[in-house]
């Protein structure tokens, strides 16, 4: 059984958490994937719209982050509203949040096509990067697994061993970075890549946090539920995305 304890890289009078420094690294690869997918791709919207853009989803992530995280542990939001408040935050809370924040700000533009193209794969390989940091957090940062026998299992420093449920969203996202950079020149660019990488998430939140050990509801966690709901709301335009255009049509 392996042993993970939180990490930090020790400097000569201060230390930094190892997760503070994959979360910095995952921004910087982030940014750096986009800037060089707009230069290669080019974008659908000129530098003040993208710009409105980006700052409506950064806000609205930061708020989905929180209020989710806040619903995940609704006994320690109602003790402690502040710290929760202020410590917890979700990666499924943060893409809805922008999401929804993009899809805001889009209305109050008048932007009509959509626009997260550039986004999809900067945003897979930041988190697959992020979810390193969190592996090498102990059990403070609440993502590990719940108890397993099987011989990978991690010692977070509690003496149990537990799924890497980090490692395992690592590897589904490089997989899915490789799905997506595939389907890049395949799909048309009007945003059906973003759907793509953010309906794949939610399916796989929704399924791995079973080995999570979260609080639940009739059997969900909040995360699991808002992928559930987020799903069925992307359900029929992920469906007729793959459909042959004459059925489209026809359906139409």
């Amino acid at each position: 059984m392996l042993r993970v304890p939180d990490l930090f890289v020790q400097f000569e009078h201060f230390a930094i958490s190892a997760h503070f420094v994959f979360e910095s690294l995952a921004y910087a690869v982030g940014f750096a994937l986009y800037r060089w997918d707009r230069r290669r791709f080019g974008d659908a919207l000129d530098q003040s719209n993208r710009n409105s853009v980006i700052v409506a989803a950064v806000l609205g992530a930061a708020c989905g982050s929180k209020l989710l995280a806040a619903l995940e542990e609704p006994m320690a939001f109602a003790n402690a509203p502040l710290a929760v408040s202020l410590g917890g935050k979700t990666m499924v809370g943060a893409l809805l949040g922008g999401t929804l924040a993009v899809e805001w700000i889009k209305r109050r533009l008048g932007v009509t096509q959509r626009t997260g193209d550039l986004f999809a794969i900067p945003m897979c390989m930041a988190i697959a990067i992020g979810r390193v940091g969190c592996f090498f957090s102990g059990l403070s940062d609440h993502t590990f697994g719940s108890p397993t026998n099987l011989p990978w299992g991690v010692d977070f420093g509690d003496g149990i061993a537990r799924h890497p449920a980090q490692l395992y969203e690592v590897v589904f996202l490089f997989l899915l970075g490789l799905m997506l950079s595939w389907l890049r020149r395949r799909l048309p660019p009007n945003g059906e890549l973003f759907r793509v990488f953010l309906v794949s998430y939610l399916g796989w939140r929704l399924v791995i946090d079973f080995l999570k050990p979260e609080p639940t509801f009739a059997g969900l966690s909040a995360i699991q539920w808002a992928c559930l709901l987020a799903l069925l709301f992307y359900a029929r335009g992920t469906v007729t995305m793959f459909m042959p255009r004459r059925q489209m049509e026809a359906d139409g």
